[in-house]
């Protein structure tokens, strides 16, 4: 693991570091907010997934969660969307390949190779959390925002011994039903069979369960019913007796914007759980 940057804030440090990936099989970057009480003990880690286009930076600039996280004790960890670099696959659109990983392992060709964010989240990374940070592993959480709200419910949601809690802001509830999930899911995994391995709302429909979920929501937000449509995870939630508090929030866009206005909300929810 190499170190990119690291600056003092709120007491703690914001690192950005880099390291040679063998599950994505290319470099990868990622960047961890360490509170001050991590010089003297363990602290609990909360993993940040980020949306469509963004890397690791998007949060760390704009997501103002670093006072919160100082005040509650909390590693603050934020990987990248995507595998990249030169040998990477890639496509020139928004919502796939590069910046949009999705936090699938995929199985297609030629995307199988590269593109496998779920094991690197759930599996890699924390390794390298609890190698070289001073992280009590036994406390996990994990949030997102839109694609990385998608990734952090899923992943919850297939491992929830692994996971202490689970939120999300404008989360893309039903990805198979979506432009956005079908193109990626289509290329990343192949048969439509396989999809629902990867989808909040089929997880639930097969059983899958976790304690209790926050989801805020901006209802001015331009992609609610195109793309996100969290009134499918409320019915889901509610079939299947997961508590779901879904806030809406009034006026609010998909920006980051609306996300720092929540940021602290979200921080606390997990605290508590933690």
């Amino acid at each position: 693991m190499k170190t990119v940057s690291t600056n003092n804030s709120h007491g703690g440090v914001q690192g950005v570091y880099s390291h040679a990936s063998a599950t994505c099989n290319c470099e990868m970057t990622f960047s961890v907010f360490v509170p001050p009480q991590a010089e003297s003990n363990p602290c609990p880690v909360l993993y940040y997934l980020s949306g469509l286009t963004c890397t690791h930076a998007n949060v760390m600039e704009k997501g103002e969660y670093r006072a919160v996280a100082a005040k509650r004790g909390i590693i603050v960890v934020c990987p990248d969307t995507s595998p990249r670099g030169d040998d990477v696959v890639n496509e020139d659109a928004y919502f796939f390949g590069s910046g949009a990983g999705f936090y699938v392992d995929a199985t297609e060709e030629p995307f199988a190779k590269h593109y496998n964010m779920y094991s690197y989240v759930t599996q890699e990374l924390p390794t390298l959390i609890g190698d070289n940070f001073n992280a009590d592993m036994d406390r996990q959480s994990i949030f997102g925002h839109s694609m990385g709200g998608h990734g952090a419910l899923t992943i919850a949601l297939k491992n929830p011994d692994q996971y202490k809690s689970v939120s999300a802001f404008a989360p893309i509830c039903a990805p198979s039903g979506t432009e956005w999930g079908s193109n990626a899911f289509s290329k990343y995994l192949g048969d439509e069979s396989t999809w629902r391995a990867y989808d909040s709302v089929s997880l639930i429909e097969d059983g899958n369960r976790l304690g209790d979920i926050l989801v805020d929501q901006g209802t001015g937000d331009e992609f609610l019913e195109s793309g996100l449509r969290p009134q499918l995870l409320e019915a889901a939630c509610a079939e299947a007796n997961i508590p779901l508090t879904l806030r809406m929030q009034d006026g609010y866009d998909h920006s980051y914007y609306f996300i720092s206005s929540f940021m602290a909300d979200h921080i606390a929810w997990h605290a508590e759980r933690l």
